[in-house]
């Protein structure tokens, strides 16, 4: 399993000209499953980022987890993070 983590003030998803996702602080997340992924892999992603300590506190450090900072996540499936470009200019998506 593959994430892409970005912190954000806000994020939303637009399709089709309607919003049907949106959050405030926390983190935009892309992120791809790929072959041989299990639910315990998963469950210790979200534990570890709901965890990671990137948001400031009142010194300005970066202190802080989503949790502590009450944010929220968007997650948007990428299926991308998952290629592989070892071999030639065209990238293979067999793992995702």
């Amino acid at each position: 399993m593959r994430a892409l983590l970005q912190r954000v003030s806000e994020a939303s998803v637009e399709v089709d000209g309607k919003i049907i996702g949106e959050i405030s602080a926390g983190f935009l997340i892309l992120i791809c499953a790929m072959a041989g992924d299990d639910e315990s892999g998963a469950d210790q992603l979200v534990s570890k980022i709901c965890k990671l300590r990137v948001f400031g506190d009142e010194n300005g450090k970066m202190n802080r987890s989503l949790l502590d900072i009450g944010g929220s996540a968007l997650v948007v499936s990428q299926f991308t993070l998952a290629a592989d470009m070892s071999r030639g200019n065209r990238p293979g998506f067999s793992y995702a």
